[in-house]
């Protein structure tokens, strides 16, 4: 699914032949995030075989099957028995967004059970009059507290990763948030995955070259094959950045 500053989201087809396809061109890992909700659920067509949301768990099975790299998922979750039933299905990691607004006990719990590098937050950033700020519900509430002390807080709750994502530059291709990268990357003592606002190779060298974060993601960028996550590491590895080196073409099968 492609998005805008989510308030517009196109449905693109199967995600089970998207991770397919990443898993084929390389990619480090899948970052999955549930955004249904019920006016989707009522309105959403049946694409590709993919399951209504009522069957995420049949989602996240399919998925797993054809992901060969680490797989990280998001949404929905609202108890640890929702992530047991997550991480017994192939899940490596879980991602917190609402939850870390509303019920930041469970996020206690999920680190206590299955240990910090299991417990991923998610965060919703966006420039606002009076400051920046964690939104949540597709952007339809804001969190009390401001973005660094909210996440310097969810630090000494224990989560082990933070995913950032510049809810002003979704989906826009203009280029990542650098200022706000780094602001979150300084107040941070664990890693940062920078997202929102790719929209060519140069942006990514960007947020490598300005920024401390520990990675960077894209979703609208790579859902066309001219995109490709393959094409994208050889290019930054070439330029000598601290990518993994992508094995030969043959074993990849995309056509340059």
């Amino acid at each position: 699914m492609q998005s805008r500053q989510f308030k517009r989201y196109q449905i693109l087809g199967s995600p089970f032949a998207a991770v397919e396809r990443l898993s084929s061109w390389c990619s480090d890992e899948l970052i999955y995030l549930d955004i249904s909700n019920q006016q989707f659920q009522e309105s959403r067509q049946d694409l590709g075989g993919v399951p209504q949301v009522g069957d995420i768990l049949e989602v996240i099975t399919r998925m797993s099957e054809k992901c060969f790299m680490p797989l990280t998922f998001g949404g929905g979750i609202r108890s640890i028995i929702d992530v047991r039933q997550r991480l017994k299905l192939g899940a490596d990691k879980v991602t917190f967004n609402t939850s870390a607004q509303e019920n930041q006990d469970l996020i206690k719990e999920c680190v206590s059970h299955f240990g910090s590098q299991c417990v991923v937050l998610s965060v919703d950033a966006k420039r606002m009059q009076d400051g920046k700020y964690c939104v949540y519900h597709k952007a339809s509430k804001r969190a009390d507290k401001e973005l660094l002390p909210f996440i310097k807080k969810m630090q000494d709750i224990g989560v082990g990763e933070i995913l950032l994502n510049s809810v002003d530059r979704d989906g826009a291709g203009n280029g990542f948030d650098i200022p706000l990268i780094q602001d979150v990357c300084d107040a941070s003592s664990v890693p940062v995955i920078a997202l929102g606002g790719a929209g060519s190779t140069e942006d990514f060298e960007t947020v490598l070259r300005q920024t401390s974060a520990s990675a960077v993601a894209a979703a609208n960028y790579f859902q066309h094959s001219e995109n490709s996550v393959y094409v994208l590491k050889r290019q930054l590895y070439q330029k000598g950045y601290n990518i993994r080196k992508p094995p030969p073409l043959t074993n990849v099968g995309i056509h340059l």
